[in-house]
């Protein structure tokens, strides 16, 4: 009897200012499944809007009360969906929420680890609890800009600093702060884009990122990329327009490199991830010279064009994406 087909949904688009990156992201993942073991569909995701683009152009709707579609007069049911949406609601636990609703088994971690990812402050101060060095920070909510005058800002995290949405998946309202007179505007562009914002210490140093994923059978986790650019920091022309070297693997001892893969396993192990997830760190030097390896970021839904973080990771490590793809899809049932 032929075995039949999973089908897969790569859950697109979202509400954020990345909804087209994250379109560029589903392409990639499309191109790298394996069409003879699953039926694979796109589905856009924005607001209320929620459809799958069909291979021969049509625009079909998702009945959200089963995550299904019509195709030819027949319902397509979703066994699995691979979220690749950065932001809101793919990477903030309101769509696993969904997903575990109707028994649909996701690519991403569950709602509790993907709200608590997406908070960077929050995450920063539950990781600290495990003895993860973060950089320090002050939260202001909208409405709260005053809390601190310029002066006390300074005394608690230094200049220069970063000014970041709290709670968002993009690169969109961050801004590095030199002087005291440049963070009512920064807080202004933040507070655009999300109604908590986080300053954050300015870290010098190399800056890297990791991935990682892990099945019952398996741990693995991926070559350390060094991350180079002229701008002023990682930001969205960096990420997405060039600006930028990504160097895999990175240019750092094999001590090191151990450090950091061990670091990211552990972390990944802490908040009992699942999926593959990306961690980005900045290396600096403690006072006797050693080497501190200082969480940035955690990515759950990780871009995914091919030259993305992660699919220049998997080649670096001499694996096949589809074969990973499948590995993790497998080992949820």
């Amino acid at each position: 009897m032929k075995q039949l087909k999973r089908n897969i949904a790569i859950i697109c688009g979202g509400d954020s200012s990345e909804h087209d990156v994250s379109l560029r992201s589903a392409q990639g993942l499309y191109s790298f499944f394996d069409k003879e073991r699953y039926n694979v569909y796109i589905v856009d995701v924005k607001k209320l809007d929620w459809h799958v683009n069909l291979d021969n152009g049509d625009i079909v709707p998702i009945d959200k009360n089963d995550f299904s579609f019509l195709h030819n007069g027949k319902a397509v049911v979703f066994d699995y969906a691979y979220i690749t949406i950065h932001g809101t609601p793919g990477e903030n636990g309101i769509l696993q929420g969904y997903l575990e609703l109707l028994h649909i088994p996701y690519s991403t971690s569950g709602v509790l680890v993907e709200a608590m990812t997406f908070d960077k402050y929050v995450l920063n101060n539950f990781m600290r609890s495990f003895n993860v060095n973060v950089a320090d920070s002050i939260l202001l909510r909208r409405g709260e800009e005053d809390k601190y005058t310029e002066q006390e800002i300074e005394a608690i995290v230094g200049m220069p600093c970063f000014v970041k949405p709290a709670s968002d998946g993009s690169s969109f309202g961050v801004s590095k702060v030199k002087n005291a007179d440049q963070l009512a505007p920064a807080l202004r562009n933040a507070f655009m884009e999300c109604n908590e914002v986080m300053i954050e210490r300015y870290l010098e140093g190399t800056e890297v990122t990791v991935g990682c994923y892990k099945t019952r059978e398996k741990s693995v986790v991926f070559p350390v990329t060094e991350v180079v650019t002229t701008n002023e920091f990682f930001d969205y022309d960096a990420k997405y327009n060039g600006q930028v070297q990504e160097i895999t693997p990175a240019r750092i001892s094999p001590e090191l490199t151990k450090a950091l893969q061990e670091e990211t396993s552990k972390i990944y192990d802490i908040l009992h991830c699942n999926g593959i997830i990306r961690i980005d760190y900045i290396v600096t030097k403690n006072a006797d010279g050693t080497d501190r390896i200082n969480m940035l970021e955690i990515n759950t839904t990780p871009g995914m064009t091919a030259t993305s973080f992660i699919p220049q990771q998997v080649r670096a490590a001499g694996l096949d994406i589809k074969e990973v793809l499948t590995e993790i899809v497998e080992n949820q049932f």
